[in-house]
């Protein structure tokens, strides 16, 4: 029984419902214009209150007090306790990060069909929703979730990746007809409840694993064992180094750039006193601040810009799913580039190009350019969330991986800080017109998305940098970490 209720595949299928789960941080745009409608907020103020929850990035608390205050259940908090509730809101997502990073960007997506659903366009009930929803699925199967030993026997990683395709299809399909045609409820219902087995599918390849597991009764690694190969450093030959040096310790940092000579397990004290640690840091203020300003203001964008309720719900929507497929194509790329000696920042530096023509896409105003851009600057998004995790283990180790990786990603917040509050939310604010304090047209966010653009750049030729610094690294010791892992 206890190795039916805990094995690696119970918690891979437990991690992926919880992420599905988790994905409320994407769906801001959703409730945004409510909580600005009953708070009074002008936009400034609304983009203040957004940041706290890129600050924490589920809890009961924090979703159930923003929900009281928007239908009156109790008075209106000033904007610091309102800031307090978005905080304790999204506190939690940073471990849902830490344990399974490429399905957050679906669960928003799957949040909105719930809205759709179940809702009908009261967003009121969707924050209730975003309270009870993540909480409850997250104590009913953390349980589940366990560290385990692994192989390359039996692996079913890529149904896994094959089962989140299918949804994100799914979903994309539904997004395109809702926009398309008006769907009564019922129909509504009817598209929820088909989702509900897709969702289910993982519990039905764990299984399906578990019983091969049983049939050919392999053994699972244990824990410790595992923990502790991959602890230690592997020695082996380097071809052609200069004489007294070929015996390398593979977790040796002499690669990394010319500065650094000792051990590449850094702990976070020791990996900010790191250059490479300052260049990604700024690329992802640039890369990420600015995306996350984007999701956070991009249903204002689109009522400055005439598009429906819908149509706002839409890109919403389809900003999850744009993120998930960046999260998954970014990984997948760079993972085979990487055989072929493309080092990992490269990819960083083409991500935050392609995101300078996202953000130029969005300032034009044009019309169906926020969705054309939109899709250019989620993707981007989630492929940097893909990307700096993995370059962060890459270059310091895994050791401390996840306290280096959480302290990169506070750039995330405070890039969001400095571009919804202090740019996007002072220039709506100085172009804002009439007592409801909006703003129509292009001229709301044209000059806010020129600035981002040219920041995205600067964040490319920061990105660069590191590529640079990485690249003898790159090449000497990933890749022949991996030529031994075949």
């Amino acid at each position: 029984m206890e190795s039916l209720l805990r094995n690696k595949w119970k918690s891979t299928a437990a991690s992926i419902w919880i992420q599905c789960s988790g994905g409320a941080i994407y769906t801001f745009g959703i409730y945004s214009s409510i909580l600005k409608l009953s708070q009074s907020y002008d936009q400034f103020t609304l983009d203040t209150v957004s940041v706290f929850k890129d600050i924490g990035a589920n809890c009961f608390v924090g979703y159930f007090f923003i929900w009281a205050s928007v239908v009156g259940l109790i008075g209106r908090p000033p904007v610091p306790v309102m800031c307090l509730f978005m905080l304790l809101a999204a506190h939690a997502q940073t471990f849902f990060n830490t344990a399974n990073v490429g399905f957050l960007g679906l669960g928003g997506a799957v949040l909105i069909q719930v809205y759709s659903s179940i809702c009908q366009g009261n967003p009121a009930v969707f924050i209730l929703i975003l309270a009870v929803t993540p909480t409850l699925i997250s104590l009913l199967f953390v349980p589940l979730v366990r560290i385990s030993g692994t192989s390359s026997v039996d692996d079913k990683k890529n149904v896994f990746s094959y089962f989140a395709l299918i949804i994100a299809a799914y979903l994309m399909v539904v997004i395109i007809f809702e926009n398309v045609f008006v769907l009564p409820t019922p129909v509504r219902i009817v598209i929820f409840v088909i989702l509900l087995p897709l969702l289910a599918s993982p519990f039905g390849i764990e299984a399906k694993a578990h019983q091969s597991c049983l049939m050919y009764d392999l053994e699972p690694i244990p824990v410790n064992k595992c923990c502790d190969v991959q602890g230690r450093g592997e020695y082996h030959e380097i071809p052609g180094g200069p004489e007294g040096t070929n015996a390398v310790d593979l977790s040796s940092g002499e690669y990394l750039s010319d500065e650094q000579d000792h051990d590449i397990d850094f702990d976070l004290w020791r990996a900010m006193f790191t250059t490479n640690f300052w260049l990604l840091f700024i690329a992802m203020i640039c890369g990420m601040g600015s995306s996350m300003a984007t999701i956070n203001n991009i249903s204002q964008i689109g009522e400055s810009l005439g598009y429906s309720t819908v149509e706002r719900s839409s890109l919403v929507a389809l900003w999850s799913i744009w993120n998930f497929l960046g999260r998954f194509g970014a990984g997948f790329l760079s993972d085979i580039m990487l055989h072929k000696g493309w080092a990992r920042p490269l990819f960083m530096v083409i991500t935050l190009e392609a995101l300078t023509f996202g953000h130029l896409i969005v300032a034009s105003g044009s019309h169906g350019n926020l969705y054309k851009g939109s899709i250019v600057v989620n993707i981007c998004y989630g492929s940097q969330w893909l990307l700096m995790p993995t370059i962060t283990a890459e270059v310091f180790g895994i050791r401390h991986m996840g306290t280096i990786f959480n302290a990169i990603a506070m750039a995330s917040p405070i890039g969001s800080y400095i571009f919804s509050v202090r740019i996007i939310g002072f220039i709506y604010v100085k172009m804002a017109t009439g007592e409801d304090k909006s703003c129509h047209g292009t001229r709301c966010f044209m000059l806010s998305f020129l600035v981002m653009a040219s920041v995205a750049f600067v964040g490319s030729l920061v990105a660069f940098a590191l590529f640079i610094r990485t690249g003898k690294f790159y090449g000497r010791i990933v890749l022949q970490r991996l030529g031994h892992a075949f």
